[in-house]
């Protein structure tokens, strides 16, 4: 057999020639497909270079070049098939089609469909990544918080219209019917999905009362914690001990929330407690000092309160307090502790001492006790 007969050999249809051409397509296609989509995605790059914000090539070839591979490796399987005697062609698959056919072509739409969605996906994902870019050259944290929310919203939209075009496309369905026609079938589930859209609709509330912004320090339904995203249906909490909690939106915002972050000041309240043995000189020395002491830091607000408070069996008491002006939690710690050791040297000056907790204190119940002090009473 001679290779022009080899080639003009038929069966299933087909000769030879015309399958090795669709097995050469596939293999262009599989072999360049990465080459392909490196140069398309480069091409839309130089379309959108001056609105990136410095965001580099590499990141949109990065994203860009996979979805791009499989929908140029789906194209070329299409025109590898067109060669073939039964092309694959949406207005010649009817209901007398082998099921086989049918159904390899419905795949074949869904993938590509599929691989369409993707595309956008990622070309949203980029868009997050420039307008990130240009929230960092901005203060505020409003931006921080609604980019993150603008992702979700737009990917949910796109998998929906994605779905809805595989419905009408694919399978022939008339969306346009189908959501009209939910009903009370559509009633049914927005009940069923009630808590579910409470928090949707809490999101949006958020967003447009922002009652806080990611970044902020808050206390909700007794939880403390760094916001770090505000999402559809909850918001993302890190605490103090590095843990992760998830609060529904609704909860942020029917609860008491306390934005810790826009306190003006860190308040600091204790009591020293100084011995019996302190005098009055010693304790009004004390008192003076330790107000001066503590007005005289920079981040502290006039006025401190010091003041001589109570005169217990144990201790003379003198309560403190003061408002550190920042809103670093660190930054407030360090304040106290600087001040903590300044009002020891106080003390230490003027002669002081502070009171033993473990005292106990014998106390005579009456004159005639003093004469039997075998029968003490004790007081802690």
């Amino acid at each position: 057999m001679t290779l022009h007969e080899f080639l003009d050999y038929r069966f299933l249809g087909n000769d030879v020639r015309s399958y090795l051409w669709c097995v050469g397509i596939l293999l262009f296609g599989f072999a360049f497909k990465t080459l392909l989509s490196r140069l398309l995605s480069r091409l839309l790059f130089r379309f959108i270079r001056t609105k990136t914000e410095g965001v580099a090539e590499h990141h949109f070839q990065a994203l860009l070049i996979q979805p791009l591979s499989v929908v140029i490796f789906l194209v070329t399987t299409y025109f590898a098939f067109q060669v073939l005697d039964y092309p694959v062609r949406s207005n010649e698959i009817t209901h007398n089609e082998p099921a086989v056919k049918v159904f390899f072509f419905r795949l074949f739409q869904l993938a590509v469909f599929s691989g369409i969605g993707w595309i956008m996906l990622r070309v949203i994902d980029f868009a997050v990544m420039v307008f990130q870019r240009r929230a960092e050259a901005t203060p505020s944290h409003l931006n921080n918080q609604l980019i993150p929310f603008a992702k979700d919203l737009l990917k949910v939209l796109v998998i929906t219209f994605t779905f809805l075009v595989m419905l009408s496309r694919v399978f022939g369905v008339n969306v346009t019917a189908l959501i009209g026609g939910l009903g009370i079938g559509g009633l049914a589930v927005a009940f069923a999905a009630k808590e579910s859209l409470e928090n949707l609709i809490a999101s949006f509330t958020i967003f447009l009362d922002r009652p806080f912004a990611v970044g902020e320090l808050v206390t909700v339904g007794g939880i403390t914690g760094t916001v770090e995203k505000v999402g559809f249906r909850s918001t993302r909490l890190r605490t103090a001990e590095k843990s992760y909690v998830t609060v529904p939106n609704k909860s942020m915002i029917d609860k008491p929330l306390d934005n810790l972050s826009l306190r003006t000041a860190r308040r600091v309240s204790f009591t020293l407690n100084l011995s019996q043995s302190t005098t009055s000189e010693q304790l009004r020395a004390i008192v003076e000092s330790a107000r001066a002491v503590i007005e005289a830091h920079p981040l502290v607000e006039d006025p401190a309160e010091v003041k001589f408070a109570a005169l217990t069996p144990t201790a003379r008491e003198v309560t403190v307090q003061y408002f550190v002006h920042t809103d670093s939690y660190i930054e407030y710690l360090d304040v106290k502790e600087a001040l903590n050791y300044s009002l020891i040297e106080v003390v230490e000056q003027h002669g002081g001492q502070f009171a033993n907790a473990g005292t106990t204190i014998v106390q005579l119940t009456n004159p005639a006790d003093s004469l039997n002090p075998a029968t003490p009473t004790l007081s802690s």
